[in-house]
């Protein structure tokens, strides 16, 4: 099979993006907005750029129901900060419930039952329930159209990084005990073993 992306409404493009590309490590996004109300959502298209300057990049597609900026987004280029979340296993579920598309004003993090805890260097909270946390500043944003189905990519200059403690050996972080899980297509997710399970979103 054989398609050109042109011919593609972008629901379709977006599957087989999401269907190839994967497993798809997760960036849990903390933001705040210009009043200090806390936001959080998880995104899936997310790596790593570079180690000096150490930057990460993350893209928030815009919504699909009217090619509107995310929260998070917009949160992020009005503070200029972020902190980025590293999903364990344990707390999967509540990062899925905060995909849901809530209200602006609404604190993804109270709705879940997750904690907020200070960040060291920026004023977002980080996510006490994730083992690894960057705080980040606002290094760059590039947009990619404002439709449906467009995005934008983040990129975030590293200011600090957290990790607990008994994750911490000679300089590297313990794989095993942080359980990170990637994104797989649909609803499926997957940790390092290789096991695969699936979290419906409400």
């Amino acid at each position: 099979m054989e398609v050109s992306p042109d011919t593609l409404e972008w629901r379709d493009a977006y599957k087989l993006l999401i269907g190839s590309i994967l497993p798809r490590p997760i960036a849990f996004v903390s933001t705040i907005d210009e009043n200090g109300n806390a936001n959080a959502a998880p995104f899936s298209f997310f790596t790593a750029i570079c180690a000096d300057p150490m930057l990460i990049c993350f893209s928030p597609m815009r919504r699909g129901s009217d090619g509107g900026k995310k929260d998070t987004l917009l949160n992020i280029e009005k503070t200029k900060q972020f902190v980025i979340n590293i999903v364990s296993e344990s707390m999967a579920k509540q990062m899925n419930d905060c995909a849901v598309e809530f209200a602006p004003e609404v604190d993804e993090l109270e709705v879940t039952g997750l904690t907020k805890e200070p960040s060291r260097v920026v004023r977002v909270p980080r996510i006490k329930e994730s083992l690894v946390h960057l705080e980040c500043e606002l290094y760059q944003v590039l947009d990619f159209g404002d439709q449906a189905g467009a995005g934008s990519l983040v990129i975030g200059k590293v200011l600090n990084i957290h990790v607990e403690d008994d994750l911490f050996h000679k300089g590297r972080v313990d794989t095993e005990k942080l359980q990170p899980i990637g994104r797989m297509a649909g609803n499926t997710y997957t940790n390092p073993l290789g096991k695969t399970f699936d979290i419906i979103r409400k």
